[in-house]
């Protein structure tokens, strides 16, 4: 059985900042050598080049070699970042640690787990296509299993970081004689991130193994837990699968739902009830009292270039790229209905959701003393 979770969401104070990380484990919160993943945003500008997520990523992983972590272990600590922190979204990390058990608050209610896993090698020519989604597919049953989850309709958030293509692995794969599924590199953030959430849709039993030709053509086909974000940072698919487990103990538990479209705020509620809050009928930010940790988004814009029947302009304007622009709307959306402008809401969502809107997670702490944002 593996151990219970401690979260916590800290704010980002500049892009290189990890301090409070650092107070967490000052106060005791959580132990250094425990923390075993962390999910945040970064405020770059969340393309292929967005090396905020470097920056962060050496900062927390600094911070935790300082505080007593051994190195070699914090190199392997999933560390996923999702860049651009568009209109009010607000730069910020959600930290998971285990808690001895000794410490782990008892219940036979199911509560958070967290399972980690790493796939093969994810080759250039992989991107896009059926090998991809069959890699990460495995993958994800792998970290299933570490979560002690057995039933797939317990797993409600998969975090995942994948490459992308560059020029550099495009000319890789060409002088092996193989092709890519695009020459278009920040195409590839899209193709990346869809062709995971196939793979995860697929090892969770939410549809059957596609075709190449279904990669970011069929929309019907897609995960509801899926969040794939993908960069420059590594070449195999990271992992993480977030749930909920009977027996492992502790004070937080997990929720799903989808949003429709870009202001479906009731789908943001329904993950959160999902996850155990009793709410009124029509609740307001002030009824969470603390009890939200944190909520994670997928967005797209929808490809009819439409909102509930109204035309807009994101997929036909050349100047600002609709991923800032559908991100920045969404952020705004989820802010409103947590208080909290700290919510991680990121871009690329296709196979995620419904074509247009995207899924929903939320974690809420069912303690006594609950630990979560009060604005």
């Amino acid at each position: 059985m593996p151990d219970a979770i401690e979260v916590r969401k800290v704010p980002l104070h500049t892009v290189s900042d990890a301090s409070e990380l650092g107070k967490l484990i000052d106060d005791g919160v959580m132990e250094a050598d425990r923390v075993i993943a962390v999910i945040g945003k970064t405020e770059g500008n969340g393309g292929v080049n967005d090396y905020t997520r470097i920056i962060a990523d050496r900062a927390f992983r600094e911070v935790l070699v300082e505080k007593g972590a051994d190195p070699a272990r914090v190199k392997d600590i999933p560390i996923v970042w999702s860049g651009g922190t568009d209109g009010v979204i607000s730069p910020h990390a959600t930290i998971f640690a285990t808690v001895p058990a000794e410490q782990a608050v008892a219940t036979d209610e199911p509560r958070l787990t967290v399972g980690f896993a790493m796939s093969e090698q994810l080759l250039p020519e992989d991107i896009g296509r059926t090998a991809m989604v069959t890699k990460v597919a495995d993958a994800v049953k792998v970290a299933m299993e570490r979560a002690g989850i057995t039933d797939p309709a317990d797993v409600h958030y998969v975090q995942t970081k994948t490459p992308l293509l560059t020029i550099h692995t495009i000319r890789d794969a060409k002088s092996r004689g193989k092709t890519v599924w695009t020459e278009h590199t920040h195409e590839s953030m899209d193709l990346s991130n869809g062709c995971t959430a196939l793979g995860i849709a697929v090892a969770l039993g939410e549809i059957e193994m596609p075709t190449d030709a279904d990669v970011m053509h069929d929309r019907s086909l897609y995960s509801s837990v899926a969040s794939c974000s993908s960069g420059v940072e590594l070449d195999q698919a990271q992992v993480v699968v977030v749930g909920n487990a009977r027996g492992v103990g502790g004070r937080y538990r997990i929720g799903h739902s989808v949003m429709q479209d870009a202001l479906d705020q009731d789908g943001i509620w329904a993950a959160i009830k999902d996850a155990g809050l009793e709410l009124p009928e029509r609740p307001h930010h002030s009824d969470l009292d603390g009890r939200l940790v944190n909520v994670f988004l997928k967005c797209e814009a929808s490809q009819d270039g439409q909102v509930r029947g109204r035309r807009n302009a994101m997929l036909d304007d050349s100047d600002v790229h609709w991923h800032r622009q559908i991100k920045s709307c969404v952020g705004g959306v989820t802010a409103s209905v947590t208080g909290d402008p700290a919510v991680f809401v990121s871009v690329s969502a296709a196979h995620q959701g419904p074509d247009g809107g995207g899924p929903v997670a939320a974690i809420v702490d069912l303690g006594e003393d609950p630990t979560g944002y009060r604005g």
